[in-house]
């Protein structure tokens, strides 16, 4: 598991570079998309369907899609998706994504999507994988093999992947500009960098699993794109150190969760900010609110907070840095430091990390 987060810098650098072109600024996925333009610019809605982790990488895709393609975006787990009879059809587009390419579940789903009649993409780590050999489309995250049942590498190449095809398919649209996308490559393109930045946190990861080794409780808190990070934050504790976790909306504790803070209940928080998004700049300025409120409650709080942000550093108890990036793009450096404390939590607990009890990589049966 350390060794595959520590791949993330390449694993992100050779997803993301063979696709993209800057002169001229484009994409080069087309023929791994397979669908043709015209069936792209008469999409009515775009579905997303996964299970897991996977999933997770969907929500962040959610909210990337209906920013750059201006589509609205439904996400499903893929375990559900046939038990509600999901009414899709022709003019969508679903994406399938699954690590594996073999998950039981997933497949199902996108079998049911193809039945009525709507065009789908997989995105898989695995070459000729079920799944690929069935969608119309397939877009590989190239991570290399991932080995430990904990996914890490691929779920950040996951997300690259969701970026890069709704890029596509905003420019297919003119959604999307040609300055707008040489400005997303270039910052696609420097995010391996930044990634390797965020590893250079992970003895401050450590020292942060060695000072709450004890606790059996912990309540991750993201706010719109940042929440499915929270939740994989809080999945990834839950399957290699059996603590529990649970990942919430951010805006959501008043409606519940509140009555559990309290000086026991450590709260994760992702309150990144992107300074040159005024929409970003609110959210983050409802996040220190709520810091707020959580400390007079006794809470204690290890945030995830951009660098430079000197509020959050004096507000929470812990912070663990990581580089300015423009809010769409900043989940795949966030979950890096979720990743490293879940890993030397279990380490230190003597756990199995790339073994997890009761789980395996591929969920063959439903």
């Amino acid at each position: 598991m350390l060794k595959e987060i520590f791949e993330q810098p390449k694993a992100l650098a050779e997803t993301i570079a063979p696709r993209v072109s800057l002169e001229p600024a484009g994409l080069r996925i087309a023929e791994e998309v397979r669908i043709p333009q015209s069936e792209l610019r008469e999409l009515k809605r775009i579905n997303i369907v996964a299970s897991g982790t996977s999933r997770h990488a969907g929500i962040v895709g959610q909210h990337i899609f209906q920013e750059l393609v201006r589509l609205p975006v439904e996400v499903d787990y893929a375990s559900e998706f046939e038990n509600r009879n999901p009414l899709i059809g022709r003019a969508e587009l679903t994406i399938v994504i699954t690590q594996s390419g073999e998950t039981a579940d997933t497949t199902g789903a996108q079998r049911e999507a193809k039945k009525k009649g709507s065009r789908t993409i997989a995105i898989s780590n695995v070459l000729n994988s079920t799944i690929a050999r069935e969608a119309d489309g397939v877009l590989y995250t190239n991570a290399g093999p991932e080995i430990s049942i904990a996914s890490t590498k691929a779920f950040t190449a996951q997300m690259a992947v969701l970026f890069l095809l709704a890029a596509y398919i905003g420019s297919v649209r003119g959604d999307l500009s040609k300055e707008q996308l040489r400005g997303w490559i270039e910052e696609l393109l420097d995010l391996p960098r930044k990634a390797d930045e965020v590893l250079k946190q992970a003895p401050l990861c450590q020292r942060l699993a060695e000072h709450f080794r004890k606790i059996e409780d912990f309540l991750f808190l993201g706010r719109a794109i940042h929440y499915p990070i929270a939740m994989d934050g809080a999945l990834k504790l839950k399957e290699v150190s059996y603590v529990h976790a649970e990942g919430y909306p951010t805006g959501e504790t008043k409606h519940g969760p509140n009555a559990l803070i309290d000086e026991h209940l450590p709260l994760v928080m992702i309150a990144t900010c992107d300074r040159n998004d005024p929409g970003s700049v609110r959210r983050h300025e409802k996040d220190l609110a709520n810091i707020r409120q959580f400390k007079e409650q006794s809470g204690r709080i290890i945030a995830i907070a951009t660098e430079g942000d000197v509020e959050t550093k004096a507000l929470a108890n812990e912070v663990v840095f990581v580089p300015q990036a423009p809010e769409l793009l900043s989940p795949m450096l966030e979950i890096i430091p979720l990743q490293l404390f879940a890993y030397y939590t279990a380490v230190i607990k003597g756990l199995d990390v790339d073994r997890p009890r009761n789980l395996v990589k591929s969920v063959m049966q439903e």
